[in-house]
């Protein structure tokens, strides 16, 4: 299994504005460049366009973490392509594979924050219908180097030449999903690697997602291998379990009251709510090495997936503790899950796809 961090650069309340932000994206190429060398496997940056974050133009934040890792994967998390143009996307990952030796992929989502389409240009009420065509669109791109295509939302291509290409013609597109059965479909439909996103509910009830999705996948003749699934979600690592539940919650409870999205903004969560999630079958991976590594096993066993992504620099928790999360988490939960999984014969990436 793939274990790797993504970060949406967010900014705490009490820490905004210029400064602030240029200290943020310092970080994480920092964190990435630390995460590369003690081999982890992916780093993810995802997408914003609010004050409370630091990352809006994830692909640059992306291109300058290319220039000093040499091995980890680098992909985004998600990129909102709902409202991007597929055409300036497809060019910008095409160049960051080049410029990372192919290690670049293209994580599209359609965005739970929603504050890109005003800015944009585009209507909420074509939700659905942006996300749908534009997916189609770059999909498109992937496959041709020259494109005739029409559609509603975009001048139409006639014979256009797109360049350039990524190092491989199989350069890497994932479906980023919280859950919905419309999501499931689409990628397993479509034979796309799958990122669902669980920061809170019980993980056993998004089997059946899971599940619907490998199930599409085959029922449209997609090989077993190619449905692969990478879960995400929040994390904090210590050597000792109480010191890493207490370490984390105020830094947990500022990000979810201050970073949500607007319509979620203010949600307090309780310290017993907080252990509940942090709980063995619980969404939050706060714990020991081997409570991390436990969790993650769990979820194995109800997924199947191929990767997990942690989400570890939320709500102001200081650089230091990040850097030692990254530390923790390679030097110690990648072996036991390694272990683990070689002891099942479940090592391998394709051997965990279930035929469900």
């Amino acid at each position: 299994m793939e274990l790797g961090i993504y970060t949406f650069g967010d900014l705490s309340a009490n820490a905004r504005g210029p400064q602030a932000a240029q200290q943020r994206l310092k970080e994480i190429v920092a964190a990435a460049k630390l995460a590369d060398e003690a081999g982890l496997h992916v780093f993810g940056v995802g997408e914003h366009h609010r004050s409370d974050y630091a990352v809006s133009a994830h692909t640059v934040v992306l291109g300058a973490i290319a220039a000093v890792t040499r091995n980890i994967r680098l992909t985004s998390a998600v990129t909102i392509l709902s409202s991007a143009d597929p055409v300036r996307v497809f060019e910008d990952f095409a160049t960051l594979d080049l410029l990372s030796s192919g290690r670049a992929e293209l994580m599209a989502g359609r965005g739970a924050f929603i504050e890109s389409f005003p800015l944009f240009g585009f209507a909420l009420d074509d939700y659905e219908a942006l996300y749908n065509e534009k997916l189609e669109l770059l999909l498109k791109l992937r496959q041709n180097e020259r494109i005739t295509w029409d559609g509603k939302f975009r001048p139409s291509l006639d014979g256009v030449e797109v360049s350039p290409r990524p190092a491989s013609p199989h350069f890497p597109i994932w479906i980023g999903a919280g859950g919905t059965p419309q999501s499931a479909v689409r990628a397993g439909r479509a034979g796309l690697p799958l990122n669902l996103a669980n920061i809170g509910g019980e993980p056993a009830r998004f089997q059946p997602f899971v599940d619907l999705y490998r199930q599409t996948g085959l029922a449209a003749g997609h090989a077993p291998g190619d449905l692969k699934v990478a879960i995400s979600g929040h994390l904090h690592v210590q050597k000792e379990s109480q010191r890493a539940r207490d370490e984390f919650f105020p830094h947990y409870t500022h990000y979810m009251r201050h970073n949500l999205p607007q319509r979620d903004r203010g949600w307090e969560i309780s310290r017993r709510d907080y252990e509940q999630l942090a709980s063995p079958r619980g969404s939050l991976f706060v714990g020991s090495p081997q409570e991390i590594a436990d969790k993650i096993l769990y979820e194995h066993e109800l997924f199947g997936h191929q990767r997990f992504l942690a989400q570890i620099d939320i709500g102001g928790l200081p650089y230091a503790k990040v850097a030692q999360v990254i530390e923790l988490l390679a030097s110690d939960v990648l072996p036991l899950v390694k272990r683990a999984l070689e002891g099942q014969g479940n090592s391998a990436p394709g051997n965990a796809s279930r035929n469900h």
